[in-house]
């Protein structure tokens, strides 16, 4: 097959004696049996997406490995040196359970304290919210976490966080990035300074636990907390390093873990896919707690970030909630403990993303705060705390199973959100009521908001260029009807404008570009069309609503809204 001269050329680059010799056999091996997969590993380097940089781990650019890595981290190492001259700096680096996630951590610390930087790195696997948490109780300038969240076995990553406890946002992603592309890889110092390096455990871990114990809990009496019975799974992820001592530190003596997916392993040998947002991830655990008459099921992604929560319906049966609702339902019950405690000083705000439920909006309103919304990813949630310190920052949520209570962590948590969860849950099921419940109490009183998503996988180059024309198409194309419905208003993020096609008014969006666009429906749906930032992936995200006037209706108007949903998706020829 022909290969590009751009790509060879990145090729002979890594034949020669900067790269180790393991690294120049294997791409010797595929010039020679597997030249697709070649092409494939040096088509482009990898970039920054919404969660940091992801990829499949091997030699190559587009690949993870100790020298793509390695050149991230020298060019921050430069650039920490720039933005902080004349200051010891810091840096807190933790890992997954994903393959190779500790040999990479090694080579990051060896690689800043090669540059002078001291680094704090976990003796072991942690939570990714752990890491966000150490960042600022450390006095860090920065963390970096090894983890792809919860792509497949093959993948890992690098996500890089800011002095506040973030993930990287503009201006310093761009710049930091600018200085990584113009290194060479000869510059990168992987002789470490050992005596730079000091391992992390047990302090870090009591203090985020203490620190997740008091702002996730609210007073909920010792037997509700013993009478909720939950099973809990960590996904053979990193959550069981944290999650049991917070739940057992709080009073929930009644939590079951799902045994055989206890043990951290980056096969992930029991699921399909380590993702608390897909129904099959928690099916052992369902079973678990069909078994033994839960009240509760909640499970992690490997990293800790992402939260799945499956709870009784009004049958008793099991039910999956989806991370708007889940989202909904954490931020109504701050709300409301904030106002029953007469917390509100008039400069609350709540945090949510452009593809989230537009509910939030209504409990915003309902409270008189402010909701704040940005780009999808937590980080810009994370930006609204530090761009707006003279405001109180209450939580916030994105669809993605993602939730964040108060600012003591800067990223999503699943480890404070499950606490959160089952407080909310211990004090329903103590008042007669239950979680599910309490959701159908808040439909009745919002509306009825009913989400979905679907992501259409579309791998390698080909593919790009396929979601590539997919988002052209939506933008010089637009659809003026949907399923019966006038499109009203598109939200063009890359472009920063809208058209309001009621008014035939265009207007600015103030947030920063992004490749996303976002139709309004005359009967108040909403649809988003979004590329994946870190996966092979676009994605839809759609929005319906209705009237619940009363919680035995609930049934017949979520199977009528499903069948909304459905008939835009068959409109948009998308199943």
């Amino acid at each position: 097959m022909h290969i590009e001269q751009s790509i060879l050329n990145k090729v002979n680059e890594w034949l020669t004696p900067t790269f180790d010799e393991a690294t120049q056999a294997a791409i010797e091996e595929m010039m020679t049996s597997a030249p697709k997969e070649l092409e494939e590993s040096f088509y482009k380097n990898l970039e920054f997406g919404t969660g940091g940089m992801r990829g499949v781990m091997g030699v190559g650019t587009n690949r993870i490995n100790k020298y793509t890595l390695g050149k991230n981290t020298q060019g921050l190492s430069d650039y920490l040196h720039k933005s902080f001259p004349n200051e010891q700096l810091k840096v807190a680096i933790a890992y997954d359970c994903r393959h190779n996630s500790n040999t990479l951590a090694k080579v990051v610390a060896d690689v800043f304290s090669a540059n002078g930087i001291k680094v704090y790195l976990f003796s072991d696997m942690r939570p990714t919210p752990e890491l966000s948490f150490a960042v600022r109780y450390l006095n860090c300038h920065a963390g970096i976490v090894l983890t792809a969240s919860h792509n497949p076995p093959e993948y890992n990553g690098y996500k890089v966080y800011w002095q506040d406890g973030g993930q990287l946002v503009p201006p310093q992603d761009a710049e930091i990035i600018k200085v990584i592309e113009d290194l060479k890889y000869s510059e990168i110092k992987f002789e470490a300074n050992n005596d730079l390096i000091e391992y992390i455990d047990t302090e870090v871990d009591e203090a985020f636990a203490k620190s997740t114990v008091e702002n996730a809990s609210f007073n909920t009496p010792t037997e509700a907390k013993a009478n909720l019975k939950i099973v809990y799974t960590s996904l053979h992820g990193t959550s069981i390093k944290a999650i049991p001592n917070v739940l057992a530190k709080a009073g929930y003596t009644d939590v079951n873990i799902v045994p055989e997916q206890a043990e951290p392993n980056g096969d992930f040998p029991t699921v399909v896919s380590p993702n608390p947002e897909e129904p099959e991830a928690l099916s052992m655990a369902i079973t678990l707690a069909e078994k033994i008459g839960a009240d509760m099921v909640v499970g992690t992604d490997p990293d800790s970030d992402r939260l799945g929560v499956a709870v009784r319906d009004l049958d008793g049966k099991i039910k999956l909630l989806n991370g708007n609702q889940t989202m909904v339902i954490m931020t109504a019950f701050l709300l409301e403990q904030w106002k029953r405690a007469d917390k509100f000083q008039g400069n609350e705000f709540i945090g949510s993303t452009i593809v989230s439920t537009p509910m939030m909006l209504e409990l915003a309103a309902a409270y008189d705060v402010e909701c704040k919304v940005g780009l999808t990813g937590f980080k810009w949630i994370a930006k609204f705390i530090k761009d707006f310190p003279n405001q109180q920052f209450v939580g916030g949520g994105e669809e993605s199973f993602g939730f964040m209570v108060g600012d003591a962590v800067r990223d999503k948590d699943a480890v404070a959100a499950i606490l959160l969860v089952s407080e909310i849950a211990a004090q329903a099921k103590a008042s007669g009521s239950s979680l599910y419940q309490e959701l159908l109490n808040l439909y009745i009183d919002f509306g009825f908001y009913k989400e979905s998503l679907i992501s259409i996988t579309k791998k390698g180059i080909e593919g790009a260029n396929e979601i590539k024309q997919m988002m052209i198409d939506l933008r010089e194309n637009p659809l003026k009807e949907i399923n019966g419905q006038r499109v009203i208003c598109i939200e063009d993020y890359q472009a920063s404008k809208g058209k309001d096609f009621m008014n035939n008014e265009e207007f600015e969006i103030h947030i920063p570009k992004s490749n996303v666009l976002i139709y309004y429906l005359e009967d108040g749906s909403k649809i988003c069309a979004r590329p994946s930032g870190t996966e092979p992936k676009i994605k839809f995200y759609f929005s319906v609503n209705g009237v619940l006037e009363k919680i035995e209706n609930a049934e017949s108007v979520e199977k009528e809204l499903d069948n909304k949903i459905a008939g835009i998706i068959s409109a948009m020829k998308l199943n």
